[in-house]
């Protein structure tokens, strides 16, 4: 079991109150059944409250206290079109009384012309939020980096956060959701065996992964990628897990613990594969939980192709974080009815 002494001080770092938590943990029972394999539990991380929940609300709890710190007056961000981030990126500047201004990148191909229009993008605009729009394949970062120092330029208080948040201060959430899990097992008596996400960014898994190893709890986080082939996702995670730890002052990591399956992506970011589509209708209609197609879909469908492969022992309990989106799921509509028909 967990050490439920062994604490990571979060209390030097700024920080604003954000996010409902700690979220619950609750057992898929009949998903589990269902596929015939361990004891599938979902971390609700939907449900943090903030614009319909999800993921970043955690992560804009650090980053939107820095920003307040440094006197900013507004925030610059980049996302896809049905960016989750940026939506509660918006939420989130609404709530501390600022400006928010996004690049949207047209990362999907062959959207039709809802698709910017319905979704995350009709919450971006109910904000108040300001947008451009980039072509695919561009550094969006570097991008929004740029439109920020304009801003600066014509009289602004700009702070910029960088794609999904997945930065050192953004990954601080997630290094925190560690310890809450840590905590919910020692309070429940229930030991995870895996921790299993959709992983893009790499802030959400760099911070589960920098927390547990502070905390000594051995508890592995298989990402199943829903853009990058495996490499490179490891990589990507494997730096902002050491810029995690550094940031919050503990040991460094060895690379072999990040894990990262790529065999779910499909034909790329944003569009759903036969196993995502299966895994929203499955999760739907087995337990009523709503997942979106872009990113907890595709961790979904992971783990219930890990769970089909026999990658699991019987006896394990495998917790599943839920990242949100569902908001997104007005977005693909047609093509979600169609797998349903």
């Amino acid at each position: 079991m967990p050490n439920a002494t062994k604490r990571i001080e979060f209390n030097r770092f700024p920080r604003v109150d954000l996010c409902h938590q700690p979220t619950p943990i609750e057992e898929m029972p009949r998903l589990g059944a269902f596929l015939g394999g361990p004891k599938l539990y979902i971390k609700r991380d939907d449900c943090t409250g903030l614009a319909t929940g999800g993921n970043k609300t955690r992560k804009l709890e650090f980053l939107m206290g820095e920003a307040l710190r440094e006197g900013a007056d507004m925030i610059v961000t980049q996302g896809a079109v049905q960016s989750n981030h940026v939506r509660q990126s918006a939420a989130a500047a609404c709530k501390l009384g600022m400006k928010c201004h996004v690049l949207l990148e047209r990362r999907v191909p062959d959207r039709d012309e809802s698709y910017e229009k319905t979704g995350n993008v009709f919450l971006d605009k109910l904000f108040g939020t300001t947008f451009e729009f980039r072509p695919n394949g561009l550094d969006m970062n570097a991008e929004a980096l740029e439109v920020t120092e304009g801003l600066r330029s014509a009289g602004h208080k700009p702070y910029f956060i960088p794609g999904g948040g997945s930065n050192a201060t953004g990954a601080l959430g997630y290094a925190n959701c560690a310890q809450e899990i840590v905590d919910q097992s020692v309070q429940s008596g229930l030991h995870f065996q895996w921790l299993v996400m959709g992983t893009g960014s790499s802030g959400t898994q760099a911070g589960l992964v920098a927390g547990f190893h502070i905390l000594g709890y051995d508890l592995p986080v298989m990402g199943i990628s829903v853009r990058q082939p495996r490499e490179r996702q490891t990589g990507a995670v494997l730096a902002t897990t050491q810029k995690t730890l550094t940031h919050l002052g503990g040991p460094e990591i060895a690379p072999d613990k990040i894990l990262v399956d790529d065999g779910y992506v499909g034909e790329g970011y944003g569009i759903p594969a036969p196993s995502t589509l299966e895994a929203i209708r499955l999760t739907a209609r087995q337990e009523g939980i709503l997942l979106d197609p872009v990113y907890s879909a595709k961790g979904m469908a992971g783990l219930i192709g890990l769970v089909r492969s026999g990658f699991f022992k019987p006896e394990d309990n495998v917790l599943f974080l839920h990242t949100g989106g569902s908001t997104s799921l007005f977005a693909y509509e047609d093509q979600i009815s169609e797998d349903l028909a």
